[in-house]
């Protein structure tokens, strides 16, 4: 399931484009802007106009 706006804090997401970032949890959320901190990446905030989320259910 691939998701944009409807994302909040607390939510697990991954990113296919770079499946070796491993799973993150939304931060934050702002307008276009979502941080989401990754296992193996650490932070990284990304403009969901360029991105696409996969929302991983628990």
């Amino acid at each position: 399931m691939l998701v944009s706006s409807d994302l909040f804090p607390g939510q697990r997401v991954r990113l296919p484009a770079r499946p070796d970032w491993g799973t993150g949890q939304v931060q934050s959320v702002a307008g276009d802007r979502v941080t989401v901190n990754f296992e193996n990446a650490g932070k990284v905030t990304l403009r969901l106009s360029a991105v696409e989320l996969e929302l991983v259910e628990e």
